[in-house]
């Protein structure tokens, strides 16, 4: 009786094997990684400038890439007359920058070849001031055009920015690297400002 019940135990425990076996083998599972990798490259842009309505006083507007002062000095008093415009560009940086804003010769000198001839009481040169307003950060370059030269303004932002980019260009009443009110030299005068978005 006793060796009957131990040899139905041992079949009952051979079969239990045989039928939890082949479930362990369905379980077994094999796994791969494949890691998705990309990169963003760190990148400025600045897109091309626009008018911001009702902010142009004496200017005709922008001709391509060039602002054009409408009448650049009084008709009796022959000095110069006051000018502002204001111009918005859409601007990303997707890292922290800097804007450097650069006026090519300090101011509105003549570019039309003649040389400055030395007149007592007349204006030779003409300061502006153009400010700027992105992000977190408002600023300002000031030219005196006391002497032609390339001078700049550096302006830390310390966060990825996205949005408009305003710049704001005002010629004073009477500018001029002599005295205030000082006739013009008769000629076409110019500058080259330049904005740029880049690595600190």
């Amino acid at each position: 009786m006793a060796r009957d019940f131990a040899l139905k135990l041992a079949a009952g425990l051979a079969l239990a094997g045989s039928l939890t076996a082949p479930a362990l083998a369905q379980s077994a599972q094999d796994a791969k990684s494949f890691p998705v990798v990309g990169n963003a490259p760190e990148v400025c842009a600045l897109d091309q400038g626009r008018l911001r309505p009702g902010q142009l006083i004496n200017f005709s507007g922008v001709d391509g890439d060039t602002l054009q002062i409408l009448q650049l000095v009084d008709s009796q008093s022959l000095a110069a007359r006051p000018a502002s415009a204001t111009l918005t560009f859409s601007a990303v940086c997707n890292f922290p920058h800097r804007v450097r804003i650069e006026s090519a010769n300090n101011g509105l000198w003549p570019t039309d070849g003649r040389q400055i001839t030395q007149a007592p009481g007349f204006a030779t040169a003409l300061p502006y001031d153009a400010s700027v307003q992105w992000g977190p950060i408002t600023g300002a370059l000031r030219t005196d055009a006391k002497v032609r030269r390339l001078v700049e303004e550096r302006f830390s932002i310390d966060v990825p920015t996205a949005g408009d980019f305003q710049l704001s260009l005002k010629l004073e009443a009477g500018a001029s690297n002599t005295q205030v009110n000082a006739p013009v030299l008769a000629g076409v005068y110019g500058d080259t400002l330049r904005i740029y978005l880049e690595p600190r």
